[in-house]
C-alpha cells in the first residue's frame, strides 16, 4: 500500500500504484484533480486555435463552408486523437498503474526481443528504445513552449479590450513566467489546492461563452458531420491540408492524459474528459465558429475573447491567465518528474532532486530543469512576441510525440495485450494515418519556428543517448580492473589486515566483485572496517518498489555483506534509509559509526572506447557537472569519504 498525491487533489489511497475509488466522493475528488492537472494545457487551446486557423497566412475567409470545415476538423481531431487513441487505447497501457512515455519505454524494455530472435530483433528493440527517448525529448521541448504560448494567449485578451494594452502584453508575460519559475522551489502545495476548482470554473466559463453564439447560429452544429472536413479538403486541396498545422493546436496537451495516469487512474481521467472538458471545449469552438459566421465581412482578430461579453472581458482575461498558469505549472511539474525518471533509468546524470513536501511524495523540484525551462520560456517570449508566432513552433513537437507513442503502442499491443501481428500493425497504421497529415502540415513551419522543438528535442536526445552509452562504456572499462570478491576475501583471510571499529559502505555495480574504490581504499590505507557493506542500488522497471521488497542482504565472509537496494524509476534512493531496512537482517550500525566511501572519477576523452571524440567530450562534461553521489543518495556529508581517480574513455 502506497500513497500518491497529485499537486492539486491531496492524498488519495492507492492499491499498488492505481488510486482506489471507494465511492462517489473519491471519484469526484480525483476527477476534479484531473481537471486541474491533466487538462490545463488542452483546456487553454481555444485561446488561439481557431484564430490561427483563420489567420492571414492561410488566406481563409470565414465563409460557411470554411467555418464548418475547420470546426469539423477540430471536433474530429479531438475525437480521434484524444478520445479514441488516448482515452480508449493508450490509458490501457499502464505500467503498474503508471503512465507516460518513459513508462511505455519500460513496457517495451520488459518485452525485449529474446536473443534467439537474432540481430534483426535486437535492432528493432533498439529502434523502439530510441523512438521512446526521442518522444521523451520532444515532450521536454514542448514543455518549453507551453508556458510561453499559454500565458501570451491569455494576456492578448487585453488587446481586445483596448489597443493601449498591446505594448504591455510581452512585459506582463515575462513577469508572470519569471514569478512562476521563481516560486517553484517553494513547492506547489499551496496553489495546487485551487487547480481543480479553478479549471472547473474555466471549463464552465468557456462553455457559457460559446452557447449564446451557437444559439444565434445553430447551423454550426452541423460540423459534427465529418463530411464537412472532407469537403473542405476537396475545395482547398493541398492548401486545406496545411491548415491541419493549426488544427493540431486543439489537441496539445493530450499526452498529459497518459502521463498523469498514476496520479488519478483511468476512470477519473475519462470521466472528467467526457463529462466536462470535451463538451466545454466543443461548445467554445463551435461558439467561435458561430461568431465568425455572424460577423462575415468584419475583421475578427481574436474570436475567443470576442465571444466574451464586454462587461466580463477583464475577469475573463484574469481567469484565462490563471488557467494558463495552471497549464504551465502542470507542464513544469511534469518536466521535473520526467527528469527524475530519466535519472533513475540511467539516461541523465544525477540531478538535484528537492522534495518540496514531507507528506506528498510526488512533489519535487529540480533546479537544473527549472533554470533550463525558465531561460527557454523567457527567450521564446522575447523572440516570438505573440502566441500566434509561437504556434508555428508548437505543432511539430506535439505531433512528433504523438507519433512516437503510436508506434510504441503497437509494440505493447503485440507483446503485452496478445494482439496478432496483423492487428497490432493495423493499429499503428490507423493511428499514423491520422497523425502523419498533421505532421506533414507542420513541416512548412520549420523555418518559422518549427525548428526550435526539433532542435531542442535533438539536443535532449543526444544528451540522453550519450550519457547512457558513455556510462556503459565506462563500466566496461572499470570492469576490466574488477577483482572477484571471493578472491579478494581469500586474500583478506590470508593477510588478516587490521580492522578498525565501525561500518564502511562501498557502492558497487555488483556484490560479486570487489569495486575499484574498495581496492583503491585498501591499497592506500592498509586497513578495513570491522564490517563492510557492498551496496548495489538497482532501478527496477517499475514506478515504485514496495518497502517490503526494498532490501536484500547476503552475508559473504570476513565481515563483508552484499546489500542490494531496489528502487522504482519514480523514486529517489535514500541510502541511510536502506541501512535502517537492514535491521531485519541483523545489521544495525549506529549512524555515527558508518563511513560512506565514494569514488569520484574524472573522465578523460583520450581513450580507445568506441565513441566519437566529441561525444566523449560531451560525456566528460556531463560527468563533471553531475550532482555528487553523496548528496544524490542523501548521505550525511560528515560521514562521506571521497577518493578520486582519472579514467580514460
Amino acid at each position: 500500500m502506497t500513497e500518491v498525491r497529485s499537486p492539486s487533489s491531496g492524498a488519495v489511497e492507492t492499491h499498488g500504484h492505481a488510486p482506489i475509488v471507494r465511492g462517489p466522493r473519491d471519484l469526484t475528488k480525483l476527477s476534479l484533480g484531473a481537471l486541474g492537472v491533466v487538462y490545463g494545457d488542452i483546456g487553454t487551446s481555444p485561446l488561439y486555435t481557431i484564430r490561427e486557423c483563420f489567420g492571414g497566412h492561410y488566406g481563409l475567409a470565414p465563409t460557411e463552408a470554411n467555418v464548418l470545415g475547420i470546426l469539423s476538423l477540430v471536433f474530429w481531431a479531438l475525437t480521434l486523437i484524444v478520445v479514441l487513441k488516448y482515452i480508449v487505447l493508450v490509458l490501457r497501457a499502464d505500467h503498474n498503474g503508471e503512465g507516460g512515455i518513459l513508462a511505455l519505454l519500460a513496457l517495451v524494455t520488459a518485452q525485449r526481443s529474446h536473443p534467439r530472435q537474432g540481430e534483426s530483433g535486437h535492432k528493432r528493440f533498439l529502434a523502439l528504445v530510441a523512438l521512446a527517448l526521442f518522444g521523451f525529448s520532444l515532450l521536454l521541448g514542448e514543455g518549453m513552449i507551453t508556458p510561453a504560448i499559454s500565458v501570451l494567449g491569455a494576456l492578448e485578451g487585453l488587446d481586445v479590450a483596448t489597443p493601449l494594452f498591446r505594448p504591455w502584453v510581452v512585459p506582463l508575460a515575462l513577469g508572470i513566467l519569471l514569478g512562476l519559475f521563481m516560486v517553484q522551489k517553494r513547492g506547489t502545495g499551496g496553489i495546487g489546492a485551487v487547480f481543480g476548482p479553478t479549471m472547473l470554473v474555466w471549463f464552465a466559463a468557456i462553455a457559457a461563452f460559446g452557447i449564446p453564439a451557437i444559439m444565434r447560429r445553430p447551423e454550426v452544429l452541423a460540423a459534427v458531420d465529418p463530411r464537412h472536413g472532407f469537403l473542405f479538403f476537396r475545395e482547398h486541396g493541398a492548401g486545406g491540408v496545411l491548415v491541419l498545422g493549426s488544427v493540431v493546436l486543439a489537441v496539445t496537451g493530450a499526452e498529459a492524459l497518459y502521463a498523469d495516469l498514476g496520479h488519478f487512474g483511468r476512470l477519473p481521467i475519462r470521466l472528467s474528459w467526457l463529462g466536462l472538458a470535451f463538451p466545454a471545449l466543443a461548445l467554445n469552438y463551435f461558439g467561435q465558429g458561430a461568431l465568425l459566421l455572424a460577423r462575415q465581412g468584419e475583421r475578427v482578430e481574436n474570436p475567443f475573447f470576442e465571444l466574451v461579453p464586454s462587461m466580463l472581458l477583464y475577469p475573463a482575461v484574469a481567469l484565462a491567465t490563471f488557467a494558463a498558469i495552471i497549464a504551465s505549472q502542470a507542464m513544469i511539474s511534469g518536466a521535473f518528474s520526467l527528469a527524475n525518471q530519466a535519472v533513475q533509468l540511467g539516461y541523465l546524470p544525477r540531478l538535484t532532486i528537492v522534495h518540496t513536501s514531507g507528506a506528498v511524495r510526488g512533489q519535487i523540484f529540480v533546479p537544473e530543469i527549472n533554470s533550463l525551462l525558465m531561460v527557454a520560456c523567457l527567450g521564446l517570449v522575447l523572440a516570438f512576441q505573440s502566441s500566434g508566432r509561437l504556434a508555428a513552433a508548437y505543432g511539430i513537437s506535439v505531433i512528433g510525440t504523438f507519433m512516437c507513442t503510436s508506434v510504441l503502442l503497437g509494440r505493447v499491443a503485440r507483446r503485452r495485450w496478445g494482439w496478432s501481428p496483423a492487428a497490432s500493425a493495423a493499429l499503428v497504421v490507423a493511428l499514423l494515418a491520422i497523425e502523419l497529415p498533421f505532421f506533414a502540415a507542420n513541416l512548412p513551419k520549420f523555418m518559422h519556428g518549427g525548428w526550435f522543438p526539433l532542435a531542442a528535442g535533438s539536443l535532449f536526445f543526444l544528451v540522453l543517448t550519450t550519457w547512457k552509452r558513455g556510462r556503459a562504456l565506462l563500466q566496461e572499462h572499470i570492469a576490466e580492473a574488477y577483482l572477484p570478491i571471493s578472491q579478494f576475501l581469500a586474500d583478506i583471510a590470508r593477510k588478516k589486515p587490521y580492522r578498525i571499529p565501525g561500518t564502511a559502505v562501498f557502492l558497487t555495480a555488483s556484490a560479486d566483485v570487489a569495486p575499484g574504490i574498495l581496492l583503491h581504499h585498501f591499497k592506500h590505507y592498509k586497513v578495513l572496517h570491522e564490517r563492510v557493506l557492498l551496496l548495489t542500488v538497482i532501478t527496477e522497471g517499475v514506478p515504485e518498489v514496495p518497502a517490503s521488497k526494498r532490501v536484500d542482504v547476503v552475508e559473504l565472509s570476513q565481515g563483508f555483506f552484499g546489500v542490494t537496494a531496489h528502487y522504482g524509476f519514480m523514486e529517489t534512493p535514500d541510502i541511510p534509509e536502506v541501512l535502517k531496512a537492514c535491521r531485519r537482517f541483523g545489521i544495525d550500525p549506529l549512524p555515527a559509526t558508518v563511513s560512506y566511501v565514494l569514488g569520484r572519477n574524472t573522465v578523460l576523452p583520450t581513450g580507445r572506447a568506441a565513441m566519437a571524440r566529441w561525444r566523449k567530450g560531451l560525456f566528460a562534461f556531463l560527468s563533471r557537472n553531475a550532482r555528487p553521489a553523496g548528496s544524490f543518495f542523501q548521505l550525511p556529508p560528515n560521514r562521506v569519504i571521497e577518493l578520486g581517480a582519472q579514467l580514460e574513455l
